[in-house]
């Protein structure tokens, strides 16, 4: 009886098998949803687990943050504590040296391996991309950190001079610093009477001697009074920075007071720093220029041989070049050529150092259009191989005087000096031009030199010193001469790939290099073998095409339309030359070139389109503006019309007809520039709009905006000279000539906009096509 009751009390429904399958698969499907939502839940935070600790593992792993110039002590502090808790901080600091006596296969060996590469990885991941470049091919864990650490290049093994400790000894003879230093020879020799070794010690804090101070004081004549009372060898004592009284009047270009002191003591040439550096050295390092061919003379050349392990030559070498002192670094070079590809002390090679003086070329230098016929015309004599050894016993006598001049020659020189002098009074910068040209012509001496040297040199030497790399450095910076030099020197290297595949063609594609590229025109038959090259990633010459152009060449160019077309001319350029079925193929990503330029420069194009409709509303309110007052001007005559016929009272006038010509063709040039303008603000701004229909409209409208303003300008003055003929005709002179303003105004902003898109769109092809031979450029 209770059962009953209770199927009563809780009554089921009756479900049909349909229903309570339907329910059954809803249940179902809710618990998948929600082990699908812990799924994904789960999933998110492992991936983000594993992005912190792969992606960012420099910055959770080792140091917090990727070394930068604010975080720089940070980050040595926590790069130091990692070394020093893996066990590698011996290996980093050199204590554990490289075992070069052991086996390459030996425990021993293998360990060290193991440590440096623990540390050298530690360094890779923790420096950021940008200095990550920079280290590419360092494979010494101690040479980066004291590169990036400790802010100091490895370099040879020098005496080094620790810091003087402040003890109340140096305070002793503060009256014998300050003596020397206000030249009071007087008051220092009666202290040097008194504590006769005062001239050899150290009398300052940073170590200094008395004859430091004479020389950082200037003082010649107190210098002079100690060196004679000091012996050679106390000539060569450093103070606290290892540096010697010569050093220092070496930095300071004291050439007077350094051949006192050589005249004393010949070896002090030869005295290192705890650098390792010689004077020569330290002198170029501080842009002594005078001072460095003064020692270079002086300097046995012994100390700069390539074979020198403290590798001076070559440290000074690469200082010449930075500081432009071509003829000197002409000169060592024709002594030992060699030295092009030797490691200086900051582990840099002139090779490569020329690949990054972009400025030390005439394609380095872009000159306006005046500059460049005057840098065209200018001929210079960059015989720079100077006999330095004759000169040193005759550096006051003028050499002039030991070749008798005819009287012939002597006019000549004298009428090409005066018209040189009267020219440079109406040419604006050319001495500068001319000294620039001479340098141009001088680094290309050097260039030449050195990579005549590249064939006598092994395969894996040219690995050593990356050639490779110097190549696609000079092509990313445009040095055309390199590149130039190089195929001439070595023909193979238009084959050569690196590491992505790509020959020095593709990189000129990429890098939007176009006197590079237009190398290809000159290979002939060749050139359909070297365009049809793939990289790695399968792109071809279109696909490196249709990449954007490195910000550095766009920004070249005015106006993001004017780059869009020069995107455009490079594109179809590459593929002219190329295939017709290369257009259709895909690279690993899946896209044809046509597909990959769309993505590459979709925000390009919108910004072309932005900048095209603002500069186009712009002239259009201007041009709006002259074409009512021009209309207005039409009715309204200046002088009036006569009450009965209407007619003009100025109307036998000149003037008159030229302001009815002037104000005419004022108005329909502005109503045309206005339509114009119109049009581009409702043209479509497809990517090959970019070429040549949108350019052309704005040349239009530009030109006819700057002739609505001239042509409205003469109006006006016309207007002037009628209305001022009888009375105070002298004032219309001047108001004439004011009206000239604003055609000026208009020129100097808008103009070189006008004549920028009229050369960009017909002014012919960027690319030097064709070409016979790889060109070579020379100066005379």
């Amino acid at each position: 009886d209770k059962t009953p009751n209770k199927q009563k009390d809780n009554p089921k429904p009756s479900l049909t098998p349909q229903r309570d399958q339907q329910s059954i698969r809803e249940q179902v499907q809710q618990q998948l949803n929600t082990v699908n939502k812990t799924t994904a839940t789960k999933l998110k935070k492992q991936k983000k687990i594993i992005s912190m600790t792969t992606g960012n593992f420099g910055f959770a792993g080792i140091v917090t943050e990727k070394l930068t110039e604010e975080n720089y002590e940070n980050w040595k502090e926590c790069l130091k504590s990692y070394y020093k808790a893996q066990g590698l901080w011996d290996v980093v600091t050199g204590k554990e040296a490289k075992p070069e006596d052991e086996d390459e296969t030996s425990p021993k060996y293998q360990e060290w391996m193991r440590k440096n590469a623990m540390a050298l990885h530690a360094i890779q991941v923790s420096c950021g991309a940008d200095t990550m470049s920079k280290l590419r091919g360092h494979e010494s864990a101690k040479f980066e950190w004291q590169l990036l650490a400790e802010k100091d290049p490895p370099v040879a093994e020098g005496k080094y001079v620790p810091p003087v400790e402040v003890t109340s000894e140096i305070t002793e003879y503060e009256p014998l610093y300050k003596a020397v230093e206000q030249g009071d020879w007087n008051t220092a020799r009666d202290f040097i009477r008194n504590k006769p070794d005062a001239v050899r010690e150290k009398i300052t804090f940073n170590g200094d001697t008395a004859l430091h101070v004479a020389v950082m004081a200037g003082q010649s004549d107190i210098l002079k009074s100690l060196i004679h009372k000091m012996s050679p060898q106390d000539l060569e004592l450093q103070n606290g920075m290892g540096y010697t009284a010569f050093s220092i009047a070496a930095i300071n270009g004291f050439q007077e007071m350094a051949g006192k002191m050589l005249n004393k003591n010949a070896e002090l040439v030869k005295v290192k720093d705890h650098h390792g550096l010689i004077p020569i050295v330290v002198a170029s390092l501080y842009g002594s220029k005078d001072m460095v061919r003064y020692l270079y003379k002086k300097t046995p050349h012994e100390m700069l041989t390539p074979d020198n392990l403290d590798r001076s030559g070559a440290t000074l070498l690469n200082c010449l070049l930075t500081d432009e002192i071509y003829d000197v670094a002409f000169h060592l070079l024709q002594k030992h050529p060699l030295l092009g590809f030797v490691e200086d002390i900051h582990g840099n090679y002139t090779i490569r150092l020329l690949a990054h003086k972009p400025s030390a070329f005439p394609s380095g230098n872009k000159y306006a259009i005046l500059k460049r016929w005057i840098y065209s015309c200018i001929s210079v004599d960059a015989q720079m191989q100077k006999d330095f050894d004759s000169q040193e016993s005759s550096d006051e006598e003028n050499i002039t005087r030991s070749r008798p001049k005819t009287r012939l020659r002597q006019a000549i020189e004298l009428f090409r000096l005066l018209a040189w002098n009267l020219l440079g009074c109406f040419v604006p910068d050319l001495n500068h031009l001319y000294h620039k040209k001479l340098r141009h012509a001088e680094a290309q001496k050097i260039l030449k030199r050195i990579i005549k040297e590249i064939p006598k040199l092994s395969k894996s030497e040219l690995e050593r010193i990356g050639l490779n790399k110097a190549i696609y450095d000079a092509i990313k910076n445009g040095i055309t001469e390199f590149v130039d030099e190089m195929i001439e020197t070595t023909p193979e290297i238009i084959w050569r790939k690196d590491e992505k595949g790509r020959t020095i063609f593709a990189h000129a594609i990429v890098r939007r290099q176009e006197n590079i590229f237009s190398h290809v025109y000159g290979l002939g038959a060749k050139m359909r073998i070297a365009v049809i090259r793939h990289d790695i990633f399968h792109n071809n010459f279109l696909h490196l095409a249709a990449k954007l152009s490195p910000p550095s060449r766009l920004d070249r160019i005015s106006g993001a339309a004017l780059q869009m077309q020069r995107e455009l001319e490079w594109f179809e350029e590459v593929q002219r030359i190329l295939p017709p079925k290369y257009m259709e193929e895909v690279n690993e990503n899946n896209r044809t070139p046509g597909e990959l330029f769309t993505k590459e420069h979709f925000e390009l194009v919108k910004e072309g389109e932005r900048w095209m409709k603002n500069t186009a509303a712009s002239c259009m309110v201007v041009a709006t503006l002259i074409a009512a007052v021009m209309f207005t001007s039409a009715f309204t005559f200046p002088g009036g019309n006569e009450e009965k016929t209407g007619i003009p009272i100025f109307l036998e006038y000149g003037a008159f007809l030229i302001f009815m010509i002037s104000n005419a063709l004022s108005l329909f040039s502005s109503s045309t520039s206005v339509l114009v303008f119109l049009g581009i603000l409702t043209s479509r701004y497809a990517e090959k709009d970019f070429r040549r229909s949108l350019p052309t409209k704005l040349i239009i409208g530009l030109f006819t905006l700057f002739f609505s303003i001239v042509t409205m300008m003469a109006a006006f003055g016309s207007a002037i000279s009628i209305i001022l003929r009888k009375r105070l005709n002298w004032i219309a002179i001047p108001i004439i000539l004011l009206s000239a303003v604003p055609i000026g105004l208009f020129a100097t902003f808008q103009f070189p906009l006008l004549v920028e898109v009229l050369i960009c769109t017909y002014g012919g092809s960027i690319f030097n096509k064709p070409k016979k031979s790889p060109c070579k450029l020379k100066l005379n």
